[in-house]
């Protein structure tokens, strides 16, 4: 962490910058191992607003339910733009890994309840979630929800410290 504390501190200054009214820090409910809740902590990429606008834009949203997503979202911003792209906007979520909330590898922890899950998808709740994975890896966000999950299972059934390794490489 203090090796990259001048990127956090050129992050903060760029979002303060462009949105100086809006938090820095984007948090969010996730679920984790066990289907527990817990904050999720990102660098804010999206107008302060931005889940309220949600609902007016959910006619554009191009994934199944649960997911959203739209290309070239109007929400986001021009900074928030680059911290996605370079997946800077991850960076707080070293904070979760030192809270025990996630690992470095791992399935990604989803916004949305356990209950969400159907039997079979529940699988992924047995690990701890991580800041990346072998779905961000394979499809990014263009992968809908039942794919991400079967990635995210056939982590779990061969995890190791070299296909971890490997991950994080890539």
């Amino acid at each position: 962490l203090p090796l990259l504390l001048p990127i956090f501190l050129l992050i903060v200054f760029l979002i303060k910058l462009e949105s100086p009214n809006g938090p820095v820090i984007f948090k969010q409910e996730r679920t984790g191992k066990n289907g527990n809740r817990f904050k999720m902590y990102k660098f804010r990429s999206m107008v302060p607003n931005a889940d309220e606008l949600k609902t007016e834009l959910a006619h554009l949203n191009e994934l199944k339910w649960p997911d959203f997503k739209i290309t070239n979202d109007p929400r986001v911003t021009r900074v928030g733009n680059i911290l996605r792209k370079t997946s800077l906007d991850e960076l707080p979520q070293l904070l979760n890994v030192l809270k025990g909330d996630m690992s470095l590898v791992g399935p990604r922890p989803t916004s949305f309840a356990p209950g969400t899950y159907a039997l079979w998808q529940t699988a992924r709740l047995d690990v701890m979630p991580g800041i990346t994975g072998l779905w961000q890896i394979i499809g990014r966000a263009e992968t809908e929800f039942d794919e991400r999950l079967r990635l995210d299972i056939a982590y779990i059934d061969h995890r190791c410290l070299w296909l971890d390794i490997q991950i994080l490489f890539r």
